[in-house]
């Protein structure tokens, strides 16, 4: 279970999440939606570790406290972040990175002539274009092609928890499908817990969500069910 419990985030003395409590059971789906503003890349920035933000509170990956962890030591216990806008890295190959990502969270391994394979077999599922993998991380990539590769990432990387941050923003109908499924198929013969954070509730008729948390101003105001989210698509949050 990922727990977060009287979350404060605050930013140059500014609160952005005002006492948050929600927690993610392995296996569940829990989408955190709400108006611009709201806070919803905060949580995803604060889970992961992001060093600018002031956080108060308990964080805990299945029971151990991760609130003093740098990123890094939250990955490596098997937190994911697939991020809104990923960055170009020039220079970083995507081959050598995806080995390292491997062996850092693998125990048993398999030889890197099998992983070359594997990942190959596992951007082919993704739809990525295979000439992407010789290739510096992201660098000269669309947007689309940007978000399949952190999804490669997740898959090559087979964490506990999974925080989409809007990974359907600027996605097309084709690219948001095999994403949305992708990571939902994962996440049941896992067991993982996902956390998505999104504006739409296009991203759930593929993911679906055990439950629907709105955010507004750093506070939780609502937890229902998946047809929350179709409620705020026909009448937005004002309804709410």
């Amino acid at each position: 279970m990922m727990e977060i419990k009287n979350l404060v985030v605050k930013i140059e003395k500014k609160i952005i999440l005002n006492n948050i409590n929600l927690s993610i059971n392995s296996g569940e789906v829990v989408a955190v939606m709400g108006p611009n503003g709201s806070g919803k890349s905060t949580l995803a920035y604060a889970l992961a570790g992001h060093p600018k933000y002031e956080i108060s509170g308990n964080l805990k990956l299945d029971g151990e406290k991760i609130d003093d962890k740098s990123p890094d030591l939250r990955a490596n216990m098997g937190l994911f972040l697939a991020n809104q806008y990923p960055v170009a890295i020039p220079g970083l190959g995507i081959n050598s990175f995806l080995w390292q990502v491997y062996k850092k969270r693998e125990k048993k391994l398999m030889s890197l002539v099998d992983f070359r394979k594997h990942v190959i077999e596992l951007a082919k599922s993704l739809n990525l274009n295979l000439d992407l993998l010789n290739r510096s991380l992201n660098d000269g990539f669309s947007g689309g092609e940007k978000k399949k590769m952190e999804i490669l990432q997740m898959l090559v990387s087979s964490p506990k928890y999974i925080i989409l941050d809007e990974i359907d923003s600027g996605l097309d109908v084709d690219a948001l499908k095999v994403i949305a499924l992708t990571v939902a198929k994962f996440a049941l013969k896992n067991k993982v817990g996902v956390l998505v954070i999104t504006h739409y509730n296009r991203i759930l008729k593929y993911l679906k969500a055990d439950r629907v948390v709105i955010l507004e101003k750093g506070n939780i105001i609502k937890i229902g069910n998946n047809k929350l989210a179709e409620e705020i698509e026909e009448a937005g949050y004002g309804e709410i």
